[in-house]
């Protein structure tokens, strides 16, 4: 009896050491491709949000504690900028930056997108990355009808709205999906302030 629980121990852990070396091989293989993939689509992403670009350059990079710090200073503890890159014309001029943040505050967790922002503070709009909102609720976020609505706007912060946007700042709620409209706006409002970090020259 004892050999025998012994035995089937010794069959487990090596069932567990297999796996655990197969899942760290699947691993390896796949990060880098995984990888690639994310940056193309975070480039994808950051030239829907400026056409007009014929470059970007890495102007702020993840991990700025002195950024990180300004959000929460602000009121943004639940918004990180992932990254922040200047958009560039043909000839190398500055034309705005284009902003890659996350949000924690989705109803169904992290909504990662990217947002072009104007030299003269002129919002471009936004482009969702990743987002796990509730389907044809919260996943809203992702149509026309909603991201457009922060297009062609200049605003020092966008509120949200359930009875009809009267003005530029104000953006409507997706029906029965108020937290992830709140959740959107408020990571527009911290990509705002990481531009203005920016451009204070910080």
């Amino acid at each position: 009896m004892k050999n025998t629980i012994i035995k089937d121990a010794m069959i487990l852990t090596l069932i567990t050491l297999v796996a655990g070396g197969v899942l760290g091989l699947v691993y390896e293989i796949t990060k880098d491709p995984i990888a690639k993939q994310q940056e193309m689509a975070k480039q994808e992403a950051y030239k829907s949000v400026f056409e007009d670009a014929d470059s970007f350059e890495v102007c702020v990079e993840e991990g700025d504690e002195e950024l990180a710090a300004y959000l929460v200073e602000n009121g943004f503890e639940a918004q990180t900028i992932n990254e922040v890159m200047e958009a560039k014309d043909a000839s190398g001029e500055t034309l705005g930056y284009a902003i890659n943040l996350t949000t924690s505050e989705g109803y169904g967790g992290d909504i990662t997108f990217s947002m072009g922002v104007r030299e003269d503070g002129t919002l471009n709009g936004i482009s969702i990355l990743t987002i796990g909102e509730t389907a044809g609720l919260g996943m809203n976020a992702t149509k026309d009808e909603f991201k457009n609505q922060f297009q062609d706007k200049q605003a020092e912060a966008f509120e949200v709205t359930k009875t009809g946007a009267a003005a530029d700042n104000q953006i409507n709620a997706i029906s029965g999906a108020t937290i992830t409209s709140n959740a959107v706006t408020k990571g527009v409002n911290s990509g705002l302030c990481a531009f203005e970090y920016v451009k204070e020259g910080n």
